[in-house]
């Protein structure tokens, strides 16, 4: 190589290392742009389940590779599983109406007292709203059940219904829950009879909700008109939607056997996710998943509303 052509070429390498470093740049931006485009298209899927055999009774030693789990009939790819316990945030919806007074809400005292302080883990979170005519928040979210005994004790019932007034009232409260899995135990002992909101407001609530719903409806033959008893069917209606269900039960001793079967319920649930590959559009999408070659019966959220932003 000539003294000139050295020096020229001295002279350009400053400008070609630019050119290469430019280059190098654009490129790594231009696959990160595509990484966060491929990454926004991607929406992350979270479900806790329940399995029960042919004699109802709770099956709990499946593995990942024995679910399927659809998005609007399309078959997704499980992502996350597992069937240890995970922690819980638990709203307690409490009928505290004039049909409550005396054994009632004394057995739902101890009824909740056992559900909170020995059949759930002590990591769980729980708040409690309590309804007549109107809903209000008694306890706040806590992880003690000590707050949670001492306000039960002091409530008095009176007044009337308001069902669908107080589950839109507990719903929202878990849109920052501080654990992944969430549920509500409803308890009442008489039909809807004086809420702003109806079961279809609820119900569309809780599409857009993780919590699972579980009602325990007290239908006691007494002197009450027909259309004061509770209404089983519309509580079904909420239950069905989320993944939980409603139990009847005759009188008010039975709440403890039934809130502990629901407090086994959530304690051997299995949890899982996938990612949607659709983008979060703010529509509504129906989930189905199932256990492959087996007649079990899966009970979780029928679906959810993709919205933007929004943990599902």
């Amino acid at each position: 190589m000539s003294r000139s052509s050295a020096h020229l070429t001295l002279l350009l390498l400053p400008v070609i290392l630019t050119s290469v470093i430019l280059a190098a740049s654009s490129s790594e931006q231009r696959r990160r742009r595509t990484d966060d485009i491929f990454r926004s298209g991607i929406d992350l899927v979270q479900m806790s389940a329940t399995v029960v055999d042919e004699d109802g009774r709770l099956v709990g030693d499946l593995r990942r590779e024995d679910f399927e789990v659809f998005e609007d009939a399309e078959r997704q790819t499980i992502t996350h599983f597992t069937r240890d316990r995970v922690p819980l945030s638990v709203g307690v919806v409490l009928d505290v109406s004039q049909s409550m007074y005396g054994q009632r809400i004394d057995d739902a005292r101890l009824a909740l007292d056992r559900f909170v302080a020995d059949l759930l883990d002590p990591e769980d979170e729980v708040f409690v709203i309590v309804f007549n005519h109107t809903p209000r928040v008694e306890v706040g979210w806590t992880l003690g059940p000590r707050q949670l005994r001492n306000r039960l004790d002091d409530i008095q019932p009176y007044g009337g219904t308001s069902i669908y007034d107080a589950m839109m009232e507990a719903l929202p409260l878990f849109d920052f829950p501080q654990h992944q899995r969430a549920a509500v135990l409803l308890i009442s002992d008489g039909s809807d009879t004086g809420s702003h909101s109806n079961v279809r407001d609820v119900r569309r609530l809780l599409r857009r909700s993780d919590a699972f719903v579980y009602a325990i409806a007290i239908d006691a033959p007494d002197t009450r008109p027909i259309n004061d008893r509770v209404n089983p069917f519309a509580l079904r209606e909420m239950t069905s939607e989320s993944g939980g269900y409603t139990e009847v039960v005759h009188d008010s001793p039975e709440l403890g056997p039934a809130t502990a079967r629901i407090a086994e319920e959530l304690n051997h649930q299995y949890t899982l996710s996938y990612m949607s590959s659709r983008p979060a559009d703010g529509s509504y999408r129906s989930i189905r998943l199932r256990v492959v070659g087996r007649e079990y019966r899966v009970r979780t959220r029928r679906g959810y509303v993709a919205e933007p932003n929004r943990r599902r």
